[in-house]
């Protein structure tokens, strides 16, 4: 098995998680076969990072705060229309195919007036990344003011296109929880990783995007080709919803709340350049030019609900059909990256569990890494013994981006099943054999990415957390809560929830103890006895690493 480190091809799941699996396991490697060397090894390292800069000093700034929606500008016009009467609810609208998330994004960059703030886990250096900066240097220059905050995590060899934006008047970029030393170069920041393993293992995977104070469009996407459909390797299924209303300052405070925390810098603090703004401007041009940052294809008409492009709704407000829903915003407080939370029960994934606790009849989980853990597990036995049905959708194996979490989850497989849980794993091959996943995926495989969770059909938890320890524990996570039947709605005939094709059931063997497969949609017939197209190399690889891997890492 070939563990990847770092690349700008590694996405879909925290690729912390695989840093921190490479630590954990060198830490256990060494203290198992060489008690006697495990404080040597670790002095040396620790002498070698010696000479290397840490976080430079803080310097007091004077916190910035985001632009309330106005009437002034035209998307504030359009929220407001979306919103009348006010009631305290919001209106929002479903993201389910990633051509059109990524449409509604460039069209709310190009009609921004006052304000776009954009936080992600992750700004791919490819083709959809560099058209999303350029964009974003086009509306600075209209006068609009652009503030990105990244996760420090993908930024390997982007530091001059990020400076080349920040170059920018009305353009400032700024970084989470940043590494400092050789920042473009991938083995340089995995010593630094490692001997700052305490820091660097927490990581922000929020997403939101916020456009003149008026709109936001929140949920699983990074900013990166494979989730939008645009990768010939591999693409995720995801969700979004874009939103006006209430809800939209309640995100915005929260990203007010991480752009002035003390874990956040700005770039040129930690990225040192000797390139003058026109040179760096310059070089801008040249890596975001077409050639580079090519246009996403034309949309057809409607997507798969029947609504069309934003531009056509915001050109024709009145008759735009958006839902109308209680909606909020929730997020982790960013110094959970400092290993101390001021009120841990106020957690993101505290508040995941406590509205999964007020379920009367059914939950649907959607998590493409899922590790329930003994509290999870209790969890699951508590609602089942109240009568709650519950469904469970993640990856399979073979098509997971991380298979050592899969294999963590497979301790709890045989368990869930004999509770009575709906359990189904996301497959490639089988999404080729459904009609609504077949051309969208093409030779690229399909890998489940969703942040989902339905409790009676009338609530709806999305956003960035995976249900696994890393996201309980290490990253910071955003997550908006929602009260709606029609969202729900929308939701199982999307994922075709209540017929649900693309996956395979897994179920217990008539022994009790071990676990099948059996085909959905067309081939139900289908049964195997051994994890889907994966082979038994690869198993027992798998296995065996685990037995190394610290499951709070994953």
């Amino acid at each position: 098995m070939r563990i990847r480190v770092l690349g700008p091809k590694q996405s879909g799941y925290d690729a912390a998680a695989r840093f921190s699996v490479l630590a954990g396991l060198m830490h256990k490697l060494i203290a198992l076969l060489f008690p006697a060397l495990r404080a040597p090894v670790l002095l040396l390292i620790a002498l070698v990072l010696t000479g290397c800069a840490g976080l430079p000093p803080r310097t007091p700034e004077p916190p910035t705060a985001s632009i309330a929606a106005s009437p002034a500008t035209a998307l504030g016009r359009a929220a407001i229309r979306l919103n009348t009467p006010p009631d305290g609810l919001s209106s929002l609208r479903p993201l389910i195919e990633s051509s059109y998330a990524l449409d509604a994004r460039l069209e709310l960059i190009r009609r921004a007036q006052s304000s776009l703030d954009v936080q992600t886990y992750q700004l791919g250096n490819d083709k959809t990344g560099r058209l999303l900066l350029r964009e974003l240097r086009d509306a600075a220059r209209r006068g609009v003011r652009v503030r990105l905050l990244l996760d420090d995590f993908y930024t390997a060899g982007m530091d001059r296109l990020l400076l080349g934006l920040a170059a920018e008047p009305n353009a400032e970029v700024r970084l989470f929880n940043p590494f400092v030393n050789l920042r473009d170069h991938s083995s340089g920041r995995w010593l630094e990783f490692f001997g700052d393993f305490r820091r660097l293992n927490h990581r922000m995977h929020n997403k939101l995007f916020v456009a003149d104070g008026a709109m936001a469009i929140a949920g699983g996407r990074n900013l990166a080709d494979e989730y939008f459909q645009r990768s010939e390797v591999a693409n995720f299924i995801d969700f979004e919803l874009v939103m006006a209303g209430p809800v939209v300052p309640e995100s915005a405070a929260i990203f007010d709340t991480y752009w002035n925390s003390d874990v956040v810098y700005p770039l040129q603090r930690v990225a040192g350049t000797t390139r003058t703004p026109a040179e760096l401007k310059s070089a801008f041009d040249a890596d975001t030019g077409p050639a580079h940052a090519p246009p996403p294809d034309p949309l057809p008409a409607t997507d798969l609900l029947g609504d069309p492009p934003l531009a056509a709704q915001l050109a024709n407000i009145d008759e735009a059909k958006w839902m109308r829903a209680e909606a909020h915003a929730t997020a982790d407080s960013p110094n959970k990256a400092l290993g101390v939370m001021a009120h841990p029960t106020e957690s993101l994934a505290q508040r995941f569990h406590e509205m999964l606790a007020t379920a009367q009849s059914n939950v649907v989980v959607i998590s493409p890494y899922f590790i329930p853990g003994e509290e999870g597990m209790a969890r699951i036995r508590m609602g089942r013994e109240h009568g709650i049905n519950i469904t469970v959708i993640t990856n399979s194996l073979a098509d997971s981006d991380e298979p050592l979490v899969n294999i963590n989850y497979n301790r709890y497989r045989v368990d869930m099943l004999k509770l009575g849980v709906n359990l189904y794993e996301v497959s490639t091959q089988q999404l080729r054999r459904s009609g609504q996943f077949r051309d969208l995926l093409k030779k690229a495989r399909g890998r489940l990415h969703a942040k989902l969770a339905l409790v009676d059909r009338q609530w709806v938890l999305l956003g960035s957390m995976n249900l696994d320890p890393r996201s309980a524990r290490l990253n910071t996570e955003f997550g908006v809560r929602v009260r709606s039947f029609d969202l729900t709605q929308a939701l199982l005939f999307a994922y075709q929830l209540d017929d649900i094709e693309g996956v395979y059931r897994v179920v217990l063997k008539p022994d009790g103890q071990n676990v099948q497969w059996i085909g959905t949609g067309d081939v139900t017939n289908e049964v195997l006895d051994s994890e889907p197209d994966s082979s038994m190399l690869t198993r027992l690889q798998l296995l065996l690493f685990s037995w190394f891997v610290p499951t709070d890492q994953l």
